[in-house]
């Protein structure tokens, strides 16, 4: 059964310029997904999906592959996770490579470890899956949200829950942002990684951090060292 790791790593960042290889404790983010798919021994091509040369030149010195560049369609603000992985598969097709199991792992994901990635393969397999992909459970319950109407006033998402204890509230999680593993003819067909038999490995607040703003970077750092005991 054939494998890949893709890790679609464009160079148009703009809240964190270069972000996907700027530095993360000394070392480019990158290279944690390139070296945790790697040590894995999970799969048979490791290659990261990029349209920028400084991107693929780091990706190539930590040990992934780059056979092509990802089209310039492909590479916008508004390209999807799925658009990159239907063109790398398809790519490879017409080189008459096919992959039966793919797993995307995201290039700013450094607590996608190894373990977590042997976690997500073996439930895909066990289960008869067609994606599995990390979860972290929302801080504060969902329930107890609301938004801000003009001049902020409040309106509350459940109101009636609104005295319902903490601990009788249905938990509700968010996609921790690390990797989807997939069963490759099941995207080909979906156009889609939340279509199918989907399910989640729930990961705690100390294994995942979603890095959007400069600060989530250094809060991410914080947990990764805390987390590894640097």
């Amino acid at each position: 059964m054939a494998k890949i790791a893709i890790i679609p790593a464009r160079g148009g960042s703009k809240r964190i310029p270069k972000k996907n290889i700027k530095l993360f404790l000394g070392k480019p983010i990158i290279a944690y997904s390139i070296e945790a798919a790697l040590s894995s021994n999970l799969f048979d091509e490791v290659m990261v999906s990029t349209d920028n040369e400084e991107i693929a030149s780091v990706a190539k010195k930590y040990g992934a592959s780059v056979p092509f560049y990802r089209s310039s369609e492909n590479a916008t603000d508004y390209s999807s996770t799925v658009d990159a992985l239907l063109e790398v598969l398809g790519q490879y097709s017409s080189q008459g490579k096919h992959f039966d199991l793919g797993c995307c792992i995201y290039p700013s994901a450094p607590f996608s470890s190894q373990e977590l990635l042997l976690q997500g393969y073996n439930k895909l397999n066990d289960e008869s899956l067609e994606v599995v992909f990390p979860v972290q459970a929302y801080e504060h319950p969902i329930q107890r949200s609301f938004s801000l109407g003009q001049n902020n006033q409040i309106e509350m998402f459940s109101p009636n829950k609104q005295f319902t204890r903490t601990q009788d509230l249905t938990p509700h999680y968010h996609d921790a942002g690390q990797f989807y593993w997939f069963k490759s003819q099941s995207l080909l067909a979906n156009k889609s990684l939340l279509k199918g038999k989907i399910a989640a490995i729930k990961v705690s607040p100390l294994e995942a951090h979603d890095i959007d703003e400069p600060s989530d970077w250094q809060m991410a750092e914080l947990k990764f060292k805390l987390l590894k005991q640097l």
